[in-house]
């Protein structure tokens, strides 16, 4: 793979970035982990917020470069390793939907799903960033029911980061469980990756609490 310096990804187990975590391992490159225990609050203190003073994670670092938000590291990873073949490259008929998903989620189904949670009075559609949760919904179920990704037949990077998104919010019932969801989530989560990932993240989970 690339000899560009090493990765470290800023992670709390069961969070955000728990995704990156198995992109990570879907890239099948090396890299090391400063973990965080957001229980303790550390993501607050001094020493994270010198690195992202939002508070969150993810976060990645990579020689003198430092990527925050979601979406961000998604297509950053995914474009440092295209030898891995999870972004479709520039020029290429799937690179626009590519990055029409990875923006759909930050712009339009994160905040649907806040809103909803909130039980915030829907703004009219004309001035709300997704118009109305259920064409949001809509949108996105239409998409999958096109094929097993949201490319149809070629997996990438987006699915890693709708996979782990869906699983969560289903899982909590902020989103409607269905059918063509749970199929996504259950093809997503038997991918020998995502099962790598969880494992560790489960480690990780397990010794904070110890």
């Amino acid at each position: 793979m690339s000899s560009s310096p090493l990765l470290t990804l800023y992670h709390a187990p069961h969070s955000r970035s728990t995704g990156v975590l198995i992109l990570l391992e879907e890239l099948g490159v090396d890299y090391q982990l400063q973990v965080l225990d957001m229980q303790a609050g550390e993501l607050r203190q001094p020493a994270y917020l010198a690195i992202n003073p939002m508070g969150k994670v993810p976060a990645l670092k990579h020689g003198e470069a430092l990527v925050t938000e979601q979406v961000a590291v998604y297509l950053y990873l995914a474009d440092l390793y295209p030898e891995a073949g999870l972004t479709p490259p520039i020029g290429d008929p799937l690179r626009g939907p590519f990055l029409r998903w990875l923006a759909f989620y930050g712009c339009s189904f994160e905040p649907a799903v806040v809103d909803r949670a909130q039980q915030n009075a829907p703004a009219p559609p004309a001035r709300s960033p997704y118009g109305d949760f259920d064409t949001m919904l809509k949108t996105l179920a239409d998409q999958l029911g096109h094929g097993p990704y949201l490319l149809g037949e070629r997996f990438s990077a987006a699915d890693v980061l709708w996979g782990t998104a869906l699983a969560w919010t289903c899982a909590f019932k902020l989103v409607p469980e269905l059918p063509v969801f749970s199929a996504y989530i259950q093809r997503i989560n038997a991918r020998p990756a995502v099962i790598r990932a969880r494992a560790k993240d489960a480690e990780l989970a397990a010794a904070q609490h110890r």
